[in-house]
C-alpha cells in the first residue's frame, strides 16, 4: 500500500512538472493581455494525442504499481517459493534497451527531417521489440519445462502475470508503431509523422523504465524482504 502511494505521489509530481512545461498551468484571464495577443500566441497548443498518451501512461503506471504492491505483500506468506530467473531475461532486457534507443533515434531523425533515419529507427525498434517478446515467451517455456507453472506456486503465478501485463502493453505499442510505419511507406512526410514517432518513442521509454523496475523486483525479490515488511506494516 505504501509503495503504491509513493509511486502515485511521484506520478502526480511528474505530471504537474510536465503540465507546467507545456504551459497548461497558465491563467491567461489573469495576465492582462490583449485579446489579439491571446488569440495568436507564439507557442502552438499541446496536441490532444500527447495529453491522451500522458493519461494512458498514468493509468498504466498505477496498474503496474498495484501489481508491485501486491507482489511485495504476497512475499510474506509462508507458501511463497521464489522461482529461479532465466539468464535469458538479462538478454531480453538488453534487447529492449536497444529497441528504446532505436525509437529515440527515429524521433530525433523526424525532428531533423531525415526520412531514412525515421525509417531505419522504426524498423529497428519494431524488430527488436518483437525479439524481446519472443525472448519472453522462450523464458516462459524454459520455466514451464522446469516445472514452474502458474498453478504451481504464487510466486510463479505473479511472474507470469507481471511479464504478461508488460508484454500486452508492448503489443499495443507495436500496433501504433505499425501504423506509423505504414504511413511512412505510403509516402507521408517526416513533418506529418513527427508527432506519431515522438509518441512512440515516449511510450517505448516508458516500457523500458517499467520493465527495468519490474525485472529488478522479480530478480531480487528474495533479497528485499524490507520492502515487503514496509508494504505490510499498515495491516499488522
Amino acid at each position: 500500500m505504501i509503495v503504491t502511494l509513493l509511486v502515485f505521489a511521484v506520478l502526480v509530481a511528474v505530471a504537474a512538472w510536465w503540465l507546467a512545461r507545456q504551459g497548461l498551468t497558465a491563467r491567461p484571464w489573469l495576465e492582462g493581455q490583449a485579446a489579439a495577443e491571446l488569440a495568436a500566441p507564439g507557442i502552438p497548443p499541446l496536441p490532444t494525442a500527447k495529453i491522451g498518451l500522458g493519461i494512458f501512461l498514468a493509468v498504466a503506471t498505477l496498474l503496474l504499481s498495484l501489481l508491485v504492491s501486491a507482489y511485495a505483500m504476497r512475499m510474506e506468506m509462508a507458501d511463497w517459493r521464489p522461482l529461479p530467473q532465466p539468464l535469458l531475461l538479462w538478454a531480453n532486457t538488453f534487447v529492449l534497451v536497444l529497441s528504446s534507443l532505436a525509437l529515440h533515434w527515429a524521433a530525433r531523425s523526424a525532428r531533423r527531417g531525415h526520412r531514412a533515419g525515421v525509417q531505419d529507427g522504426l524498423l529497428a525498434g519494431g524488430l527488436t521489440a518483437l525479439l524481446f517478446l519472443a525472448g519472453q515467451l522462450l523464458a516462459w517455456r524454459q520455466l514451464a519445462a522446469a516445472g514452474y507453472r502458474p498453478a504451481a506456486n504464487p510466486a510463479d503465478a505473479f511472474f507470469y502475470l507481471i511479464t504478461a501485463a508488460h508484454g500486452l502493453h508492448l503489443l499495443g505499442g507495436l500496433a501504433a508503431l505499425g501504423r506509423a510505419g505504414a504511413r511512412l511507406a505510403r509516402g507521408a512526410t517526416t513533418a506529418r509523422l513527427r508527432l506519431s514517432v515522438e509518441l512512440c518513442a515516449t511510450y517505448w521509454h516508458f516500457l523500458l523504465l517499467a520493465w527495468l523496475c519490474l525485472f529488478a523486483l522479480l530478480a531480487h525479490a528474495p533479497s528485499i524482504a524490507w520492502l515487503a515488511a514496509l508494504c505490510t506494516a499498515p495491516f499488522r
